[in-house]
């Protein structure tokens, strides 16, 4: 029951690292089309700042279904094991 804890920690992780590194490389591909300057800069506005918060936003609202539903799991994982737990007088690590 703890691996399965654990892979699913795993999963919701995996599903936050993705939607991070989808609004970055969306807030850099649409810097890059608005500034044709030729400069690398490597400055990072107010603006772009919102556009990120903006991407995060509706990239988070597009998966929420998702993270809900792996969150759910999440509790129910920990509930089933906690009532092990319970039943068979174990008394749960420190470590874990």
């Amino acid at each position: 029951m703890e691996r399965a804890l654990s892979r699913t920690q795993n999963h919701l992780r995996l599903i936050e690292r993705q939607i991070a590194l989808r609004t970055g490389r969306l807030t850099v591909t649409f810097r890059a089309r608005s500034r044709h300057s030729g400069q690398n800069r490597s400055t990072w506005t107010s603006a772009d700042e919102r556009l990120y918060q903006d991407n995060l936003s509706a990239l988070t609202f597009a998966r929420q279904s998702e993270v809900d539903a792996v969150t759910r799991k999440l509790i129910h994982q920990d509930a089933a094991i906690a009532a092990f737990r319970f039943r068979n007088g174990i008394v749960a690590s420190l470590a874990a």
